[in-house]
């Protein structure tokens, strides 16, 4: 466990789940305001040159609006349109680029671009060095400019310099996500505690579910169309830029209306959290889906997000032997261009 962890007394409870005592930890986000390590995410660095006209020939992402105030989200793809990651986009200086995403994923996005990088005088950097803390509730805007001293952005903008970024994604709360070096991360946590309750990842996990927001982990990789977790919804495809790895597939998914699954949000009538791959069952016992993340809400029932067929006549289907109850998604199911998420927010 990282050594800011364990000065906070949090614990371990896998590789990407910390818990501490804080009681009703679900609760307290809707109540009041909480601040969250988010262990669950990682850091890759892209630097050099040519960093820019090497992500976007790998990324779904218009790589020019990345400009240091939007940071736009985008995916990794094979070249059958499959993802191998999800992140989220930022420019740190001029040649400088980072991606946010799940931890699991890191390396083996690393490795995956490594093999091209060099003929784009580019170098990957995994920023273990870095920490990631989330806040979450009514007060969670004017902690951040008293603690970090910035205003602030819009979500999916960035504010901040080189040392420190701060991000907001979308949810029913405002959420906004610090990335810092991890040698700051404990005196910063320690400033922010006395107005912030500190909880486990699970409540910014649960979040993102809420969010309708589906971080790939490394049980999907290389199994997923973006469309399949809604990414062209959220802003996360540019069907505007040039080729780009897997570009081919995606594009014709979308134009020819080939996406036979979505991603849905859901409530499951029990009380047991499903692990990820779980399938959605019809009333024939035959999958219909299958879950990509799953918490325990405030009030003790599990949410989820899976991705199930789009046909309508499926019927009742469950998780677990738990009945599912769909919820609705906090957006339409339509095309988001990013570019012009950039110009209506600029």
């Amino acid at each position: 466990m990282s050594d800011w962890i364990t000065a906070l007394e949090g614990w371990r409870k896998s590789e990407d789940r910390v818990d501490f005592d804080t009681p009703d930890p679900a609760r307290q986000a809707l109540d009041a305001t909480v601040v969250i390590p988010l262990i669950h995410l990682g850091v890759l660095d892209v630097i050099g040159s040519g960093a820019g006209k090497f992500l976007q020939g790998q990324t779904s992402a218009q790589v020019d609006l990345a400009n240091g105030e939007f940071a736009p989200l985008t995916c990794f793809c094979t070249a059958k349109g499959r993802m191998l990651a999800n992140a989220q986009l930022l420019r740190i200086a001029p040649d400088h680029y980072r991606l946010i995403l799940h931890r699991g994923l890191v390396g083996t996005l690393r490795s995956h671009l490594k093999k091209f990088a060099p003929f784009y005088k580019s170098e990957l950097k995994i920023r273990d060095d870095l920490a990631l803390i989330g806040l979450i509730g009514k007060e969670a805007k004017a902690l951040a400019e008293v603690r970090f001293d910035l205003m602030p952005p819009a979500v999916w903008h960035q504010a901040g310099d080189e040392n420190v970024q701060l991000l907001a994604h979308p949810g029913h709360q405002t959420r906004l996500l610090a990335c810092l070096p991890i040698d700051a991360a404990q005196e910063i946590v320690n400033r922010l505690t006395p107005q912030a309750s500190l909880v486990g990842n699970a409540v910014w996990c649960l979040h993102d579910i809420q969010a309708g927001l589906a971080w790939l982990t490394p049980h999907h990789e290389d199994a997923l169309l973006p469309q399949m977790i809604n990414w062209e919804a959220l802003g996360g495809i540019s069907f505007k830029k040039g080729c780009y790895t897997g570009q081919e597939v995606v594009a014709r998914a979308h134009f020819r209306g080939q996406v036979k699954k979505r991603l849905a949000r859901a409530q499951l009538e029990g009380d047991r959290v499903p692990t990820l791959g779980t399938p959605l069952l019809d009333e024939n016992g035959k999958s219909q889906g299958e879950v990509l993340a799953a918490e325990m809400d405030a009030y003790g029932q599990p949410e989820i997000l899976a991705v199930t067929s789009t046909r309508e006549e499926i019927g009742p289907l469950s998780v677990d032997v738990q009945p599912v109850k769909l919820l609705k998604l906090p957006y339409p199911i339509e095309r988001l261009d990013p570019e012009s998420l950039a110009l209506a927010s600029a």
